[in-house]
């Protein structure tokens, strides 16, 4: 099978066999080393099964019209008999359609000619019915092949092989029998019954049913080829995708809510990480972030547990969370590439987000579920890896990319969508696709169901991974991406422009009328406290915030001109007396070492704090009318004079205040993921690079067969073994050798190189070839043998 494989590829021009390498990439991975062996892995379960994932029902559906006419003889089929099998029914699909999806199977090697010569008769590479389903098109085996007692099997044929009789039989059965026999024909045609109910016995006492295991049935192939009289054979066929009824919303509308969305989540994740600077959380032994600290985290940022988990995930894989060892233990803190992620513009900052949420392996959705074990799965812990996450979000939002922009189609109606277009992929993950759905709603890349403006372009930048001029694919550590990306771009078209001004109302609030440029946010995060965000963020000017900015510096007139300069009303009178009672307090106070001490030019100050109870833990002293000492050191002096509400500063021995912006603690700085494509699609196989593949594997092929050609005493000179093994020395021929012995249950020997490094060799009878190893038994010692496949230099039929 394999050579007949080999030579159709060998007469294919460099352009069609680099077609096949762009619609199958995994052939090429590594780049194999002539024909031969590219014709043997492309008969592999591992390969056949990531075509067929890529392969819509559609085509699987002509797929199985393929399998189903094959000649019983020699095993081949035709494109006309394809078709007519198809077209045969009233009300089927076109012509057309069927040879469409008959030459997307040809061209990915799924179906190729059986002869040099003969375009139209057709061979299916083998290796599909392992892959594929046992049960053809949806129905059951042949009577003859059902695993039953041989009187029952007998009593089948002969009712199956007497059509006049048959039908007869099938009009006598009560109509709830014939309900479960309409069911079983639509496919897949097995049931199990532990409670035999009155329609399945009177099924299997009259053998339109087969028990074949105990609670097992199977409804035969030629009853259930009757039932499908009106579908044909192959049942109902499904040429087009499944039409989605959402009417398309204006483009405009979406995107205004898709921007509101992002601008959120932008403030959200801010928010987030600034109360886990303030705050580290542990990390759990088992790794992540505990329910407790998680629900603080929330409450801080007011938004839900859930979403907040999705946040702290994602900026996590954005390089914005580290870990850090405090003390005794471990922390999740801000990373050093958070600061300038902060004041980045808004833009860039959510691009950063979005694209590693695209890339991360990971399942936010899974938080809070137990595992096997029944133990807790937790945000940021390494339970919540998925490596298939990635691939789901991209097929989701290109699902969504595909659609008339503006149309929002519910959850139902997009999962049945995708399973038309990969229904393989879809098998068992539906949930997985709605979570993506979800978050991606969460993250403002799609708004009202449908897919954003600049979402889409998300969707074409993550297609374009892998084909940029870096050959690392990574940006140095910290760094954001580049703000003219088409994302960035679009999407800063849709948001307020930055604001450098601040409305100052009566009650000592400050609201800033849309997003705040850098200079402006890192001003209000010192001199006012954050309370709510939004298009318009409110903050509050208070005495502790006036202070924190005295402490990093400002002075009192320097607080004057700030907000004279940032306000477009007037500044309240409120705000200036607060102002001027806050300077003229701080540094009333002066901290040093002696261990400790207090000094101050006021001596009612001095005296006032040596009486005040709250700080009778530090047992002051006076030594003079304007100085306290103490036995603890300074640092705690301070912290204990700051939370009575006194305004103290530091000095140094030379008696100057010692003024200083607060200190952050961050974690190393990290690597943000970025999107890369899936390995089904073809990253970077540009047309060059492709022809040059395929002239490697030519050459590679040329080289094969002239050492093939070459006399013994040549190749035995050439250092090549010489033994019973040299017809099928190569490992490309051994591995198709292997392959065949896998579909005909025949012994083998197996030439390998054993653990020591030594020459072996074994006769064995080969079971299953996948993951990079060989599984077989060996007769005589009745064990099961693994061989890795590199391991394997020789196979040969046992004679």
């Amino acid at each position: 099978m394999s050579t007949e494989l080999s030579d159709y590829l060998r007469a294919l021009s460099d352009d069609a066999l680099g077609a096949l390498l762009r619609l199958r990439p995994d052939l090429i991975t590594p780049v194999p080393t002539d024909l031969t062996v590219l014709a043997a892995r492309a008969q592999t379960r591992v390969s056949v099964a990531r075509t067929l994932d890529t392969l819509d029902r559609f085509t699987l559906e002509i797929l199985d019209a393929a399998r189903f006419t094959r000649s019983p003889s020699d095993g081949t089929t035709s494109a006309a008999a394809i078709v007519a099998m198809a077209c045969a029914p009233t009300g089927g699909p076109e012509p057309a359609r069927v040879t469409e999806a008959v030459e997307r199977l040809r061209a990915r090697i799924l179906l190729y000619p059986a002869t040099p010569g003969d375009p139209d008769t057709l061979r299916l590479v083998l290796t599909v019915d392992e892959v594929c389903s046992p049960y053809l098109a949806g129905l059951g085996r042949p009577a003859v092949e059902l695993d039953t007692a041989a009187d029952l099997q007998g009593a089948v044929i002969a009712l199956v092989t007497d059509p006049a009789r048959l039908r007869r039989t099938l009009l006598a059965a009560p109509p709830a029998a014939r309900a479960v026999l309409d069911r079983l024909a639509e496919g897949p045609p097995v049931g199990t019954t532990t409670n035999r109910t009155e329609p399945v016995s009177w099924l299997l006492e009259h053998h339109l049913l087969v028990e074949t295991a105990e609670g097992a049935v199977e409804l035969p192939r030629e009853l259930g080829l009757l039932l499908r009289r009106d579908a044909g054979p192959l049942g109902p066929l499904h040429p087009l995708p499944p039409a989605i009824s959402a009417a398309p919303r204006a483009v405009t509308t979406v995107d205004r809510a898709g921007a509101g969305q992002a601008m959120t989540v932008v403030r959200h994740t801010e928010d987030l990480l600034e109360a886990l600077g303030e705050e580290p959380a542990a990390v759990l032994r088992a790794g992540g972030i505990g329910v407790l600290p998680l629900r603080r985290l929330a409450k801080a940022a007011g938004i839900a547990e859930p979403l907040a988990g999705l946040l702290l995930e994602t900026a996590a894989a954005a390089g914005l969370i580290g870990e850090l060892e405090l003390g005794s233990e471990l922390a999740f803190l801000p990373a050093a590439g958070y600061d300038q992620w902060r004041v980045a513009p808004l833009a860039q900052r959510w691009t950063l987000l979005v694209g590693a949420w695209l890339a991360m392996p990971r399942q936010p959705g899974l938080a809070g579920q137990r595992d096997l074990k029944d133990r807790p799965l937790t945000v940021l812990s390494p339970q919540l890896e998925r490596a298939g996450t990635p691939a789901v979000r991209r097929a989701v939002l290109a699902a969504l990319g595909e659609l008339v922009p503006g149309t929002g189609p519910d959850a139902d109606e997009l999962l049945e969508w995708l399973r038309w277009q990969a229904p393989r992929r879809l098998r068992g993950r539906e949930e997985l696709h709605r979570e993506a759905l979800a978050e991606a709603a969460d993250l403002g890349i799609t708004a009202l169901g449908a897919l954003t403006g600049y979402g889409r372009a998300l969707v074409e930048q993550a297609a374009a991974a892998g084909a940029d001029d870096d050959p690392l694919g990574r940006r140095p550590e910290g760094e954001l991406p580049p703000e003219e990306t088409p994302v960035a771009v679009a999407l800063a078209k849709l948001l307020p422009p930055p604001v450098d001004h601040v409305l100052i109302q009566a009650d000592l609030t400050v609201v800033v009328p849309g997003p705040p440029e850098p200079a402006l946010a890192t001003e209000l995060d010192l001199v006012a406290e954050h309370e709510s965000g939004g298009g318009a963020s409110v903050y509050r000017v208070t005495a502790a915030s006036l202070r924190r900015a005295l402490d990093a510096g400002y002075a009192g007139p320097d607080l004057h001109t700030l907000f004279a300069r940032r306000s477009r009303t007037s500044v309240p009178q409120a705000l200036t007396y607060l102002v001027d009672d806050v300077s003229r307090t701080h540094g009333g106070l002066r901290t040093g070492t002696a261990t400790g001490y207090l000094r101050s030019d006021d001596e009612g100050l001095i005296s006032a704090a040596l009486a005040d109870r709250r700080l009778s833990g530090l047992q002051l002293r006076r030594l003079a009318p304007t100085v306290l000492v103490t036995a603890y050191s300074s640092a705690r002096l301070l912290t204990a004079l700051r939370d009575a509400g006194y305004a103290p500063v530091p000095e140094d021995a030379t008696g100057a205040a010692v003024l200083t912006p607060p200190k952050v603690r961050r974690a190393a700085a990290r690597p943000a993921l970025e999107p890369s494509p899936d390995a089904l699609d073809a990253p970077g196989l540009t047309a060059p690079r492709l022809l040059g593949i395929v002239e490697e594997i030519r050459r590679g092929d040329a080289r094969a067969r002239a050492a093939r050609r070459a006399p013994a005493e040549v190749r035995a000179a050439a250092g090549q073994p010489m033994s019973s093994l040299t017809a099928v020395q190569a490992h490309s021929h051994a591995l198709a050798v292997l392959q065949q012995a896998v579909r005909d249950k025949a012994k083998v020997w197996v030439g390998y190189v054993d653990a020591h490094g030594a020459n072996a060799s074994r006769l064995v009878r080969p079971v299953s070839i996948g993951a990079g190893y060989l599984r077989a038994e060996d007769d005589r010692t009745q064990t099961l043998h693994t061989f890795a496949l590199h391991r394997i230099t020789a196979a040969a039929p046992a004679d």
